[in-house]
């Protein structure tokens, strides 16, 4: 027979703690997602009532259709999916590169990539949009993705490095010994052992490039190659502010990254053994 658990206050105080933050925490995204489906004029009527008294679907046909939000859509995933495929897999190599060519060199390698991140996003506007001139990629997504890569790839092979220590190069040893080569060591021994932190880094990447603003308002001036963060933030220019509408536009920027992260968070967990040798 299983033992039961013994009641301790300390133990209930703590699960309540945790739920009241969680409820905290998830209150604002539900509210959001529950007021995309209500009316415009119950918005203006009553607007703090968490349900709907109708619910509708008037606001994403507003935003998908009339003010052709689907084009923005589709721009942004083009820009995130690229970025996060291409800064994942050179940021890997990068990693495995550091941890097992420079491993003297790795710590300082890692922290001079790290120190890009202490110039602030509008301090490089200026050199960003003259390089995108000078190789005529101005009003472009390869430019969007250019600049998202170079401020991505650094934190993620930051990231990656960490995971990489932690493959034992006995391991790979015995691959080699098996008559692998260095890039099916790579490919089939050590990524399926960092896979958890691919999967992190694609995420942070993902979500980074999926919700950037400053730079996609800056370097891209045509409406149909506009990202869906800025085609939102011209809603707030209209005359008369629809909020049912703004909803619903800011339900669509958020879902795609809680199912990007739904569909592979059961990839962090897993994997961890793949790939070892018995």
């Amino acid at each position: 027979m299983t033992k039961l658990r013994r009641f301790s206050p300390g133990g209930c105080f703590s699960y309540v703690y945790l739920i009241i933050l969680s409820v905290f925490s998830v209150f604002p995204l539900l509210w959001l997602l529950v007021s995309a489906f209500k009316s415009s004029g119950e918005m203006l009527t009553n607007p703090t009532k968490i349900l709907p008294i109708d619910w509708t679907l008037e606001n994403f046909h507003t935003v998908l259709v009339t003010l052709g939000f689907t084009t923005n859509i589709k721009n942004s995933l083009i820009v995130a999916l690229c970025t996060t495929v291409i800064a994942t897999f050179i940021s890997a190599l990068a990693a495995y590169g550091i941890i097992r060519f420079f491993p003297r060199l790795g710590n300082i390698m890692t922290k001079i990539l790290i120190t890009t991140y202490m110039f602030p996003s509008i301090m490089l506007v200026i050199p960003y949009a003259v390089v995108m001139n000078v190789l005529r990629l101005t009003n472009t997504r390869i430019a969007l993705i250019l600049v998202y890569m170079s401020f991505s790839v650094p934190y993620a092979v930051w990231m990656l490095v960490g995971f990489f220590k932690t493959v034992p190069i006995d391991i790979e040893a015995s691959a080699r010994i098996d008559g692998a080569n260095r890039f099916q060591v790579f490919t089939r021994i050590v990524l399926p052992l960092v896979r958890p932190g691919i999967v992190s880094t694609a995420i942070y990447v993902f979500i980074n490039a999926w919700n950037e603003f400053l730079y996609a308002l800056l370097l891209v001036s045509s409406s149909a190659k506009t990202t869906l963060s800025v085609a939102v933030k011209t809603l707030e220019g209209a005359d008369i502010l629809n909020w049912g509408s703004m909803m619903a536009a800011s339900a669509i920027v958020v879902l795609p990254s809680i199912i990007f992260f739904c569909i592979i968070q059961n990839k962090i967990a897993g994997g961890l053994a793949d790939g070892a040798v018995k």
